[in-house]
């Protein structure tokens, strides 16, 4: 785990703020659910955004969207949860699996105990304590070049940082060993990736053995929020385990019995 300051400021004016598909989501307490208990509700501020108020099915707006971003390595098996704040049943549900996972009442409301949860798991930008930018990009330093606009493919890696982060923490908060993510047109390209590969998006990250091994990895993207997995006995993929989100769903490990 990276050494972090965790964000529980006790003023609500924390600056930072994150740029999430050409929208900015302020650090500041407005939350923009339609459907918000008072912001007492939620009584800390944090450094990367701040929930102002309990949020629940019906919800909608900026707050449930910046929510499901942290959730969305809870979506069940085989499922991938929609970014877009739209508090409805799959959100829910993804939010009770959340917080059984980490002890709390599983009720499918975002509370306080939830956001003090999820404050206590990210760093001041925005992404989870374990998994960096720098390990989801190794191609440029821009994330200019993919299939999708810069400030897209990051935005997906993000995604995609939290769904590592739920899957870690399943796996028994062990370390997981991230080789690779976004990549430009060039940079797939130069690796040999296919054409048509998610990296390209942002969506994708290359996973090593670890002390988990690959088929360990490869099973346990399954309940994560996954659409593409392919690890040992898939062509070219006997040294890594590969996960990606996106449309459409393909898994393929056949040493693994996926």
């Amino acid at each position: 785990m990276r050494s972090r300051s965790i964000g529980f400021l006790l003023s609500a004016a924390a600056g930072a703020a994150l740029a999430f598909g050409g929208t900015t989501a302020s650090a500041a307490p407005s939350s923009g659910a339609s459907t918000s208990a008072a912001a007492s509700d939620v009584g800390v501020a944090d450094a990367c955004y701040t929930w102002s108020g309990t949020l629940r099915e019906g919800s909608s707006g900026e707050a449930v969207r910046q929510l499901q971003i942290r959730v969305a390595g809870y979506p069940g098996t085989g499922n991938q949860l929609s970014i877009d704040g739209a508090y409805g049943p799959a959100t829910k549900a993804a939010v009770q699996r959340f917080q059984s996972a980490y002890g709390l009442a599983a009720d499918g409301i975002a509370g306080t105990q939830t956001f003090n949860k999820i404050y206590q798991l990210q760093d001041d930008d925005c992404t989870p304590v374990n998994f960096t930018y720098a390990e989801l990009n190794r191609c440029n330093s821009d994330w200019s070049g993919g299939k999708v606009g810069a400030a897209t493919a990051r935005a997906n890696a993000l995604v995609t940082m939290w769904k590592l982060q739920a899957m870690r923490h399943a796996m028994g908060d062990r370390p997981i060993t991230v080789n690779g993510g976004f990549r430009s047109v060039s940079c797939n390209s130069a690796v040999g990736g296919a054409a048509n590969s998610r990296h390209m998006y942002g969506h994708a990250a290359d996973l090593g053995a670890g002390a988990q091994g690959f088929c360990a990895l490869a099973q346990a993207a399954r309940n994560h929020g996954f659409t593409e997995i392919l690890g040992p006995g898939y062509p070219g993929h006997n040294d890594h385990t590969h996960v990606a989100g996106g449309s459409g769903r393909f898994w393929s490990a056949p040493s693994c019995g996926i």
